[in-house]
C-alpha cells in the first residue's frame, strides 16, 4: 500500500514546495517590475497588489514535476510519447508567457485573443491533440474547429472567472481533484500523477491568493491553468470515453463555462443596445463587474471568502456529479439531464441582468422602428404566425398520439397527420383569427380561438371517418383530446407576447429592488385604469424607475389577494400604515373618484410626505 500510495504523495510534495517557495520571490520580482494590480471601481482591492504570480506555478509545476520524472523514470503519461508531451508542455509555457506578456505590458484584447488562437491551433496540428481519437467520424476541418474552441473557451474561462481572491486557483484545484478521480477510474495512474503535481502547484499558490491575497494569478496564471485542464484529458483520454475526455472537465470547468457564457452574452446585448452612443471598439472583450462572483459578493454583503466557498461548492458538486456518473456508468444519463436541470435553475435565477438587457434590446426594436420597418413587420407577421400555428398542430397531434399510445407508422403519418393540422388551420382562417390583435383581444375573439379548433377537430374526424383504409379506433377520444390540445397549444402562442412583457417587467422590479434611487409607489385602485398603468410601466421597462410595491383599494374583500403579481394590501383608510410598511414614497391614484373624494384622499395622505399623482383616461370634445 506504501509503495502504490508513495508516488503520490512525491509527485504532490514536489511543486507544493517549490510553489511555496517560489510565489514569494515572484511576488517581489513583479512588484518591482510594476506588475501591480491597482484599486479602482471595477477591483475588489483595496490596496495595490502584485499580479502575474502564475509564474510560480508554472515553475514549481516544472520543476517539481520534472525532476519526479527523471529520478522515477516514468513517462510524461501513460501511453504519450516523449514528444508529444514535449510539445504540449512547450505550448503551456507559450501560453504562459503570453499572459506574462499582458500582466506586464497590457496587450490589446484582440492581440491577446489571437495569441490564444494560435496557440490553439498548434495544439491540434503541431501537437497532434484533438477529438478525433474520442470521436473519429469527426471530419478533420471539424475537429480542428471544435479543438480550437475547447482550449480558447477553457483558457477565456478562468481567464475571466479570476476576479476574486483565490477564486480561480481554488476551482482550478478542485477540477484537478476531480480529473484525478476519472483517471484512477480507468485504470491511468500516470495521468493521475501529473493531477496530483499540478494541485500540489495550485495549492502552494492559494496559500498566498486566498483572501486576504497577497498576490494574484493574473492572466500568467489563469491561462496556464485553463490551458492545463482543457488539454491534458486530450492527451490521457480513453478511446470512446466521454466522461474522461470531455465530461468530467466539463463539469469541472462548469463555474468559468456558465461565466464566460453569461458574459459574452451580457456584453453582446449591451453592444448592441449602445450601438451608435459609443466608437466601435470591443464591447464584447471589455471587463464589466457583473461577473458571477461580483452578483454572489453583492449578495453576501462584500465578503470574498464567503463567495469563494459558495462557487467553491457548486464546482465540488459538478465535479462529483461526473464521477459518480462514471461509477453508475449506465445510470449516467440520468444524473446528466439532473445536472442540466439544477444548472437550468442557476441561470434562470442569477442571469437577470442579461435577461434584463434583452428585454431592453427588444423593447427598443418594438418601439423605436420607423414607418417602413412597421409595414415589412406587418406584412411578415401572418406568415410568421401561420408557420408557428401549423408547427404547434402538427406537435399537438404527435403529443396527443403519445397519449392515446397510438403505435406511430409511415402510415399513420401520411393519413392522419396532414388531415388533422389542415383541418383545424382552415377553420382558424374561416373564423379570422388572423385578422385578430391578440393583444388586444375580447372575450369573443378567444372563443373563436376555441371554436375554430373544435370544429377543425370534428371536421378532420368526419374525413377519416369515411375514408377508406383509415382505421377508426377511438377516434371519438383523439377528436375531443386534439380539440383541447390544440386550443390550448395556440392560445398560449397568441398570450406568449403578453407574458413575455410580464416576465420582463417582474425582471425589471428584481433589478430595481436593489436600488436606492428608485421610486417606490402604491397604486390605489385595482381596475382598468390600473392595468393600463402597469401596461405603461412594462413598455418603458429600460428607462424606468419606479416599482410597484403594493396595492389600495376599497373593496374590503380584495385585501391580501394578487392582481398580476402584486399585493393589495388595504384600503384608503390604512394608507398611512401601509406607506410606513412599504417605505413607500409616492401614491398613484388610478380609479375614477370624485372631487370631493378626492379632497378627502389628500387629505389622508397629506401627514404622510408622499408624493401623490393622478393616472386617468378621459374623452373631451375637440
Amino acid at each position: 500500500m506504501i509503495e502504490k500510495v508513495f508516488p503520490y504523495v512525491i509527485a504532490f510534495l514536489g511543486p507544493l514546495i517549490l510553489t511555496l517557495l517560489l510565489t514569494p520571490v515572484v511576488r517581489e520580482i513583479n512588484r518591482r517590475l510594476g506588475m501591480v494590480d491597482r484599486p479602482d471601481e471595477r477591483r475588489l482591492n483595496k490596496v495595490p497588489i502584485p499580479r502575474g504570480g502564475g509564474l510560480a506555478i508554472i515553475l514549481g509545476m516544472a520543476i517539481g514535476y520534472g525532476l519526479f520524472l527523471y529520478f522515477t523514470d516514468r513517462p510524461g503519461l501513460q501511453g504519450l510519447a516523449e514528444g508529444k508531451f514535449f510539445k504540449m508542455s512547450a505550448l503551456s509555457f507559450a501560453i504562459g508567457l503570453l499572459g506574462l506578456a499582458d500582466d506586464r505590458f497590457s496587450l490589446p484584447p484582440k492581440l491577446k485573443l489571437l495569441g490564444q488562437v494560435a496557440v490553439a491551433f498548434l495544439v491540434w496540428r503541431w501537437a497532434d491533440l484533438g477529438f478525433a481519437d474520442l470521436w473519429p467520424w469527426l471530419p478533420v476541418w471539424l475537429d480542428c474547429a471544435l479543438t480550437m474552441f475547447w482550449v480558447v473557451g477553457a483558457v477565456n474561462a478562468f481567464n475571466l472567472i479570476d476576479g476574486l481572491d483565490g477564486l480561480a486557483c481554488g476551482i482550478a484545484l478542485i477540477a484537478t481533484i476531480g480529473m484525478a478521480g476519472s483517471c484512477f477510474f480507468v485504470q491511468n495512474p500516470q495521468a493521475s500523477l501529473f493531477y496530483f503535481a499540478f494541485a500540489g502547484a495550485l495549492l502552494g499558490f492559494l496559500r498566498y491568493n486566498y483572501n486576504p491575497a497577497s498576490v494574484f494569478l493574473g492572466d500568467c496564471g489563469s491561462m496556464f491553468i485553463g490551458f492545463v485542464i482543457a488539454t491534458l484529458p486530450l492527451a490521457s483520454h480513453v478511446p470512446n470515453s466521454f466522461l474522461v475526455s470531455v465530461g468530467v472537465p466539463l463539469l469541472a470547468m462548469g463555474v468559468p463555462i456558465f461565466d464566460t457564457s453569461l458574459a459574452i452574452l451580457r456584453r453582446t446585448l449591451r453592444r448592441l443596445i449602445a450601438r451608435g452612443e459609443t466608437a466601435s471598439g470591443g464591447q464584447v472583450m471589455t471587463a464589466d463587474a457583473d461577473h458571477l462572483h461580483h452578483r454572489i459578493l453583492r449578495a453576501t454583503g462584500l465578503n470574498q471568502r464567503k463567495t469563494a466557498w459558495i462557487l467553491y461548492g457548486i464546482s465540488a458538486a459538478a465535479v462529483l456529479t461526473g464521477l459518480v456518473a462514471m461509477f453508475l456508468k449506465s445510470r449516467t444519463a440520468g444524473l446528466w439531464l439532473a445536472t442540466m436541470a439544477i444548472g437550468a435553475v442557476v441561470i434562470f435565477k442569477d442571469a437577470t441582468i442579461e435577461l434584463f438587457d434583452a428585454g431592453r434590446l427588444l423593447n427598443e426594436v418594438a418601439h423605436t422602428r420607423d414607418h417602413a420597418s412597421r409595414r415589412r413587420m406587418a406584412v411578415w407577421s401572418v406568415p410568421f404566425f401561420v408557420i408557428l400555428d401549423i408547427i404547434a398542430l402538427a406537435a399537438v397531434f404527435f403529443l396527443c398520439a403519445r397519449m392515446l399510445r397510438f403505435e406511430m407508422s409511415l402510415h399513420l403519418l401520411r393519413a392522419y397527420l396532414p388531415v388533422r393540422v389542415v383541418a383545424v388551420f382552415m377553420f382558424l382562417v374561416f373564423f379570422r383569427t388572423y385578422r385578430t390583435i391578440w393583444s388586444r383581444a375580447l372575450l369573443s375573439n378567444y372563443i373563436r380561438l376555441l371554436l375554430a379548433c373544435v370544429f377543425g377537430s370534428v371536421a378532420g374526424s368526419v374525413f377519416l371517418y369515411y375514408w377508406p383504409s383509415t382505421a377508426t379506433e377511438h377516434i371519438n377520444v383523439f377528436t375531443l383530446l386534439y380539440a383541447m390540445v390544440s386550443f390550448v397549444a395556440l392560445l398560449t402562442l397568441r398570450v406568449f407576447r403578453g407574458m413575455v412583457r410580464d416576465i420582463f417587467y417582474a425582471i425589471d422590479c428584481s433589478r430595481l429592488r436593489g436600488r436606492k434611487d428608485v421610486s417606490r409607489i402604491l397604486v390605489y385602485g385595482c381596475g382598468l385604469r390600473y392595468r393600463s398603468f402597469r401596461r405603461e410601466l412594462v413598455r418603458t421597462t429600460a428607462a424606468n424607475d419606479r416599482m410597484i410595491v403594493g396595492l389600495i383599494d376599497d373593496d374590503v374583500y380584495l385585501k391580501g389577494k394578487y392582481i398580476g403579481g402584486i399585493r393589495i394590501l388595504g384600503t384608503i383608510n390604512e394608507a398611512p400604515e401601509i406607506i410606513n410598511a412599504t417605505n413607500a414614497d409616492a401614491v398613484v391614484i388610478a380609479c375614477d373618484i370624485s372631487d370631493t373624494w378626492l379632497a378627502v384622499v389628500k387629505k389622508l395622505l397629506e401627514p404622510t410626505g408622499v408624493k401623490v399623482t393622478r393616472f386617468a383616461f378621459s374623452e373631451k370634445p375637440v
